[in-house]
Parts: C-alpha cells; sequence; structure tokens
C-alpha cells in the first residue's frame, strides 16, 4: 500500500470551499443587525439581533431548497474563486512586494553578515548566543514577517552548534522556536497581525505594546527551553536527541558573512524603513498619518531601491531578486485568494451570520475569558489544516471578529487568539512545508523534534491563555 499523505493546503482549502457553498445551501440565511462602533469606523455586531431573512428579503438570483436547486449551485463556487482572488488582491499584491522586497535586501549580504556577526561573537557562549539568536529570528518574524528567509542558515547554526559540542536540535530550536514566537506574538507582522487587523476593522499595528510584553515573556519561555536541552547535553553528550544522526559531511560555514559599512547602511535603511511605516499607519488621532497598505508597499520598495543602490547591487539582478522573493510568496498569496472565496461563498448565500449565530451560544455561555482561550483552541486545530497565517486569517477572521462582538471580547482580542493559535503551533505542525523543510535541512526526524518542542507547545498554551485572560481583563484596544 502507498503511504497516506496529508493533503496539501490548497487541497485542503479547495475543500472548506466545497463545504461553504454546501452550508450555504443547508444553513438558513440570516443577518444580526451592525452599528459603528464608537469613536471607530469599525461595524460591530449587536447582540441578540439575530433573525433568519424570509424569501422576501432575499435576492432575486438567491437559490431555492429543491434538490435540482441544490445541484445546479454546487458548480458557482468555480465562480467564487476569481472573485475571492479579486477581494484578496489588496493584499495579495503586498505579500509579493514584500516577499520581493526581502529577496533584494537578502541579495546584498546584510542579513545573512548580522547573523554572522551575532554568531563569531557569542559562539563561545552557548547561553548568549541561544538568547541573542533565538531573538534575532524573533524580532524578524515579528516585524517584517520573516520566515522562509531563515532555511539558509539552518546549515549555518547546525556547523556552529556541532562546533561546540551542541548537536542540530539546538540550531534547529534557536531559529524554529524564534520564528515560532515571532509569529505568535507578533507585534507588526504584514502577514498576520495587519491582516487580521484589517478583517477585523482595526487601526494597522495598533495595540502592539501588548504584544511586545507578550513576545519578550514568550522569549524567555522558548530560550529557557532551549537552555534546559543544552544543558543537558553538556553534562551527558549521549543524552543527544540526535546522538545516532550521521553529521560528519555537508555542514560549512559560507565564506563572505562580513558586516561591512554597506551591509550596515542596509540595515539602517531597513530599521528606518520599518519604524516609519509603523509610524505611518497610526491614524491622525493617534498622531500619524492615517497610511494603508499603498503607502506601506511604496515605504518597502523605497527600502529595496535603496539597499541595492548602497549594496551596488545591478538593476537586472535586483530585479532578478525581486522576482525570485516575490515567487517564493505565490503559494501564500494563492492561499490568501483562495482562502477569500470561503468568506465570498458564505456572504453571498447570507449565511456567514447564521454560523457566527451557531458558534456563539456555546461560547458565551463560557463567559469572556474562556471564550477567548475557546477561540484560541479553535485557531490552533484550524492551523493544522490551513498553516498559512495569511490564509488561516481569511478561513477564521470573518467569523472570529464579528464572534468577538457577541461574546463580551474585544476584536483585537479575537486578533491575538488568531495569531497565537497560527504561529505557536507553527512549530509542530506537519503541513507545514517550512517546517519540515528546515527539518531535513537539519537531519532531524520529525517525530525527534515533536520529543523536543512538545513539552514547549505547553507552555506556551499556557502562557497564550494566561494572555487572553489579562487581555478580556482589561478590554485590550
Amino acid at each position: 500500500m502507498k503511504k497516506l499523505r496529508f493533503p496539501e493546503s490548497l487541497v485542503l482549502i479547495f475543500l472548506m470551499i466545497v463545504l461553504a457553498q454546501v452550508a450555504a445551501y443547508l444553513l438558513p440565511p440570516g443577518l444580526y443587525e451592525r452599528v459603528e462602533a464608537p469613536g471607530t469606523h469599525r461595524e460591530m455586531v449587536v447582540p441578540g439581533t439575530f433573525h433568519e431573512l424570509t424569501p422576501e428579503q432575499l435576492p432575486a438570483d438567491h437559490f431555492s431548497r429543491s434538490p435540482g436547486d441544490f445541484a445546479r449551485s454546487l458548480p458557482t463556487f468555480l465562480l467564487a474563486i476569481p472573485k475571492g482572488l479579486e477581494e484578496g488582491g489588496e493584499i495579495i499584491f503586498f505579500v509579493f512586494i514584500v516577499g520581493g522586497v526581502i529577496g533584494v535586501i537578502r541579495a546584498t549580504g546584510a542579513i545573512d553578515a548580522l547573523i554572522g556577526l551575532a554568531i563569531h561573537h557569542l559562539g563561545s557562549r552557548p547561553a548568549v548566543l541561544v538568547a541573542g539568536m533565538t531573538t534575532l529570528f524573533a524580532i524578524g518574524s515579528s516585524t517584517i514577517g520573516m520566515a522562509e528567509e531563515y532555511m539558509p542558515f539552518i546549515p549555518i547554526l547546525v556547523t556552529m552548534c556541532l562546533a561546540l559540542e551542541l548537536d542540530a536540535m539546538v540550531a534547529m530550536g534557536i531559529v524554529y522556536i524564534g520564528a515560532g514566537v515571532g509569529y505568535g506574538a507578533a507585534a507588526l507582522n504584514p502577514f498576520t497581525v495587519m491582516i487580521g487587523q484589517r478583517i477585523a476593522g482595526l487601526p494597522l499595528t495598533s495595540g502592539q505594546t501588548f504584544r511586545w510584553i507578550l513576545l519578550l515573556v514568550c522569549l524567555v519561555v522558548g530560550v529557557h527551553h532551549i537552555m534546559r536541552y543544552v544543558h543537558r547535553l553538556k553534562r551527558d553528550r549521549n543524552s543527544s536527541l540526535l546522538r545516532d544522526v550521521d553529521y560528519s559531511e555537508g555542514f560549512e560555514m559560507p565564506q563572505d558573512l562580513a558586516l561591512t559599512k554597506r551591509r550596515l547602511a542596509i540595515l539602517i535603511v531597513l530599521l528606518t524603513g520599518i519604524g516609519i511605516f509603523v509610524y505611518g499607519v497610526r491614524t491622525k488621532d493617534q498622531g500619524g498619518w492615517d497610511w494603508y497598505f499603498p503607502e506601506l508597499n511604496a515605504i518597502f520598495l523605497g527600502m529595496a531601491l535603496l539597499s541595492a543602490v548602497i549594496g551596488r547591487v545591478t538593476p537586472n539582478e535586483t530585479a532578478r531578486r525581486f522576482c525570485m522573493g516575490a515567487a517564493e510568496m505565490t503559494t501564500t498569496a494563492l492561499l490568501i485568494g483562495f482562502a477569500r472565496t470561503i468568506q465570498v461563498v458564505l456572504d453571498d448565500a447570507q449565511v456567514i451570520d447564521t454560523v457566527i449565530h451557531g458558534i456563539a451560544g456555546p461560547l458565551a455561555n463560557l463567559g469572556p475569558t474562556m471564550a477567548a482561550v475557546g477561540m484560541y483552541g479553535v485557531q490552533c486545530v484550524c492551523n493544522f489544516f490551513v498553516p498559512s497565517g495569511s490564509g488561516q486569517a481569511y478561513v477564521t477572521m470573518p467569523i472570529m471578529a464579528p464572534l468577538a462582538d457577541l461574546v463580551g471580547i474585544t476584536p483585537q482580542t479575537s486578533v491575538l487568539a488568531y495569531q497565537m493559535g497560527d504561529g505557536f503551533t507553527n512549530m509542530v505542525v506537519p503541513t507545514n512545508a517550512l517546517l519540515m523543510g528546515m527539518l531535513g535541512l537539519g537531519r532531524i526526524p520529525y517525530q525527534r523534534w515533536m520529543r523536543f518542542v512538545g513539552p514547549l507547545m505547553v507552555k506556551l498554551f499556557i502562557v497564550g491563555s494566561i494572555a487572553l485572560a489579562v487581555a478580556v481583563r482589561i478590554e485590550y484596544a
């Protein structure tokens, strides 16, 4: 028998689109009343106002419930897919541009040099190396959504850890625990936080102070977890989870990791650009410029052009690197568009409020705090099926954001539950191609990785649940 394989993310989302079309036929159409939230431009659901729509209130082209109409309605989801891609276009092109910009900056060697410098200066001090490098990867993920860009550093860190009489598990932990914590407690990540806030109708990057504090707490938990394993290795080399894996060949340091003046200038451009767009997306009431995705795209493109000029990357090479970086985001972009289709199908059938009403009842009975933790658990489960953070946002946030109004928590708390459910579980879901690719590069069996990171997932779930309880208590906005 052929070995069974878990379906790809796009297959699962496609199946969800079909299920959405079936739900559009089976569920009664209904609506909640909505009002504008005080002091914002966001519409919020009014509890207790759900009502089913009568046939007279439905559009003329809404299908009836006859078996014939059901059969004819099923293929209409194919028409919804182009519409989903169109409605997700703003985010899709933003993803392409950010991917291209990161590709150009990587071409200058600035990011590689920064990590190489950290390895050189911290290599003789394992505790400082682990804390410093994990923090570096976490900040990259938390701010500009870096993850795929970390893959080339696995062989570098494995080589360094082997030289320090550690093992590849420590190297993988530094990179992927850093990235997972960075995504789960992201302060500014454009692929998760900003998309979630966009769907929830919140100001982009709002509420980031709470998330920076959460990032620090989760970093401490993650670094402590890695260091416990490092101390175990120092006491007994045979306690390594990878003691029987051969690392005798294939792990050599790259040649050019020098942090030149040009590369340092490029890093300053990168940090300055991040600072500008953080300030720019603030509303005018907050002293900002009320920027949105067009302005953010312009900032990122400006960062790429300046970096290419400073790094003396030729126009042709800049174009190639930009296209290569954007091409690496194609899967993410398609997942966003297909996931957006689910909402298109449910919206067209006017049953999304029916779904919200069905979920709200059980969660509302739990009270706001447990409802928030319940939403966190739902997001963790969803990430096993849709490991793309931005794709998952479009699958779940259209339901979770209005659900927050009904169970008595703020939309910002629902975004926090979503990003933690996505980011933390990225460290374990076997459907995550990046995780499996990095494990392959590090020659780490998935089962061994699970033995290493499993206890950390329990710790992070507890921390995340406490954070949500605090968010509910302070009415996090």
